[in-house]
């Protein structure tokens, strides 16, 4: 397995704790951070990264830009989980609990009866200044089933409630305040979620399995910000890791909303270039929205569709669907797969099953901003939006060596389609 990938996943609890493991990454390599507040300059030869909201990140290099155009890795840094309510200690007896509701669709099941961390952003009063600060709770908290001799249909489909079954516990004869109590500070804001404390593993019989939360989409998030590394780019290479995938992408973090076309705007006023010229390197430029996909499962196999399934090991996913919930078509695809093809890398692909209704992802929201010939891609997991995952751990070798591939390529746009150099 990618040991940057590895490491970065095992303490991003959230969106926030991943987008600081990226930019330590980042810096760590001679990328230097701008700032959307203050002038962003960009030079040719240089290596970029910018935040907003403390949980989405643009990284960009400037590799040769002889041919003008940009390549966009695109993925998410969020997850399902629990979000804590304001005034969230609840009173039941002598028990204390947490208020919470559900963030994105998980799994509810599977976050009942492991461990939980909560973690997230805090807003901190400190003299005249209002600091935001990424917090982990050093404590651990679970949310306890009840017993299946007081609910005999909790292995006949019982439906959770959100609001009273999903309560972590906080302690016994607790009702201190949440927040002074852990952090010893003033607390007047704060962004925290419930999640799954799991730290990564291995399984199977050669540990081949790689089992975590929040694969769905750090992997491919951290993957592209590894291959980003790594790479000899050609052209302006970009790694764009949003927010709020998986509640819709509508946030100023958030797939559908102007960062990407911000920035690469700012980058073509610093590079001396026009709108015309813009316009030019968009219409020439190829974005791959990295989202991982379903692997067909070995109890369910039936789930999957007959001819295009995707198998763990099986390397990247290149993933259609005629509606567009997948922004691939039949010109994306093959330029992607020659390119992987040249480099090696293994690939993949996958369409649903007729009969079941598609997920989308950020694909095809970022194109309402910016209209770039895309095409979507992933690696085959099980159990995605559980609060544990499983995917085969060789397969993020094929997600880095395949975007840093992407990322070193030189295809220019021809009438017809693509030239390969």
């Amino acid at each position: 397995m990618n040991k940057i990938v590895y490491d970065a996943m095992s303490d991003a609890y959230t969106a926030y704790h991943a987008a600081d493991n990226a930019a330590a990454i980042l810096v760590k390599n001679g990328y230097k951070e701008l700032f959307e507040h203050e002038d962003m300059k960009f030079e040719r030869g240089g290596k970029y990264f910018i935040r907003r909201g403390g949980s989405a990140l643009i990284a960009v290099n400037i590799g040769d830009i002889s041919y003008y155009n940009y390549k966009i890795v695109a993925s998410h840094l969020d997850s399902p989980a629990l979000k804590l309510k304001y005034s969230p200690v609840v009173k039941t007896g002598n028990m204390g609990k947490l208020n919470v509701e559900t963030y994105g669709g998980g799994i509810i099941s599977t976050f009942l009866d492991v461990p939980l961390s909560i973690a997230g952003k805090i807003y901190v009063k400190r003299n005249n200044e209002i600091a935001a600060l990424t917090y982990t709770d050093p404590h651990v908290y679970v949310i306890p089933n009840v017993a299946i001799h007081m609910n005999r249909a909790l292995n006949d489909g019982y439906k959770y409630n959100l609001q009273t079954d999903l309560m972590p516990l906080f302690g016994l004869n607790a009702d201190e305040n949440y927040f002074n109590v852990l952090t010893g500070e003033e607390t007047v804001g704060y962004d925290l979620f419930a999640v799954r404390a799991t730290k990564p593993f291995f399984a199977g019989v050669h540990d081949e399995f790689y089992c975590a939360p929040r694969i769905d989409n750090q992997v491919c998030a951290f993957s592209s910000i590894a291959a980003l590394t790594e790479s000899n780019v050609r052209g302006v290479a970009v790694a764009f890791l949003a927010d709020n995938e998986e509640i819709g992408s509508k946030t100023a973090e958030g797939a559908d909303s102007d960062f990407l076309k911000k920035t690469l705007k700012a980058i073509n006023k610093s590079l001396g270039m026009d709108r015309t010229a813009f316009d030019k390197a968009v219409a020439r430029s190829l974005m791959v929205s990295a989202d991982n996909a379903h692997a067909t499962h070995p109890n369910q196999p039936q789930l999957s569709d007959p001819t295009n399934s995707s198998v763990m090991g099986g390397g990247i996913v290149i993933k259609h669907h005629a509606n567009k919930n997948y922004t691939t078509d039949g010109l994306s695809s093959a330029l992607f797969e020659q390119i992987m093809k040249a480099a090696g890398v293994k690939t993949q692909h996958f369409f649903m099953r007729s009969d079941l209704r598609c997920g989308s992802t950020l694909g095809a929201i970022s194109l309402s901003q910016l209209a770039l010939k895309s095409v979507d891609i992933g690696l085959a997991q099980l159990a995605m939006h559980s609060s544990l995952e499983t995917m085969c751990a060789d397969d993020t070798d094929s997600m880095v060596n395949g975007l840093k591939a992407f990322y070193e390529a030189h295809f220019e746009r021809t009438e017809s389609g693509y030239k390969l150099q």
